[in-house]
Parts: C-alpha cells; structure tokens; sequence
C-alpha cells in the first residue's frame, strides 16, 4: 500500500464514489443486507440520519479508498463496527483492517469497551479482515439469540483488545 492514509467523516460528496464500489447484487447484499445493484447513493445518504451512526472513510493519497460505519448503543455501552467496504481499486492492501481499527479505536475512546461486528457468512473477506482486527466469535447461544430476527444467519464477533494489539503490531 503506498500513499498517504487518513481518515475522515463521510460527507454526502462521498456517497456516489461509494455507493459505486459494489459489483454486482450479492455483494452489494452481503454489505448493506439490500439485494440491489447498482446500488444507490440516496441509500448511502440515508445512513446519516441516525444519531447513533457514524461514517467514516479512509483515504489513501486524498482519494476516498474505503466507508465504514460506527453503530452506538449508549443504553448498553456497546458499539458495532459495520458496513465495511473497500473501493474495487484498492482491495487486497489491507485497507479494510485499518478502517476496522480506527473505527475500533473510536468507539473505545468513547468508552464502549464492547464492540462487535456481524459479518455475512459468505463474506470470506471481511471475515479475514475482522480477524485480522482482533475480532473473535462470539459464543454459540449469544449468536443464535442474535441471529433470531436477521434476514441471514450471521457470524457475530466480539473485539479482543489483547489479541488486537497484538495484531496491530504488525500492520
């Protein structure tokens, strides 16, 4: 990966780049849980409007390479990372786990110490870059309990600070 990483808020200027990053329809499912493509930026702008939601986006020499999103649960002092996507033209660098730890480190700045992610079972990709993150399962009867009310039956995992760390290091 070459070129200057940073991150920053998603404005609405960013919406078209992204929601152009989906190639077909079961991608852009397996992303936003909507079957559609090409997908719309009105849907990417409507993501905005909850409170509790935070868009980011990495960039990678002034040129947005990678959204992803921060749900926080105030209440229950829980956060989840997701709507992780990597423009076309920038997957395969390891952009999506550096989005992963800053949105992580984020939320743990904000004082959720727990963080989770739900990551479509066919999704080999994000499943290897939230692992890469330091994220783990989560146990059977919690991802059951969660998987009652899903469209899909979805791999849940927890944030492990430890093991992150331990991974971060060698990014």
């Amino acid at each position: 990966m070459s070129g200057n990483i940073n991150f920053e808020k998603f404005v609405p200027a960013h919406a078209s780049a992204v929601a152009g990053w989906t190639q077909a329809i079961h991608e852009s499912s397996m992303w936003s849980g909507r079957a559609v493509h090409p997908f719309r930026e009105e849907t990417v702008l409507s993501w905005r409007q909850d409170p509790d939601s935070q868009a980011h986006i990495l960039s990678v020499s002034g040129r947005a390479a990678a959204y992803g999103e921060l749900w926080l649960d105030p209440g229950n002092r829980e956060a989840e990372v997701t709507r992780i996507i990597v423009s076309p033209a920038a997957r395969g660098q390891g952009l999506g786990v550096h989005l992963v730890h800053h949105l992580t480190a984020l939320a743990e700045e904000a004082g959720y110490s727990c963080i989770y992610m739900r990551v479509h079972p066919s999704n080999s990709a994000a499943l290897r870059c939230s692992t890469r993150a330091g994220f783990r399962p989560v146990d059977e009867e919690s991802a059951v309990s969660w998987n009652r009310s899903q469209p899909v039956k979805y791999v849940w995992l927890r944030h492990e600070p430890a093991e992150a760390a331990a991974l971060a290091a060698t990014l």
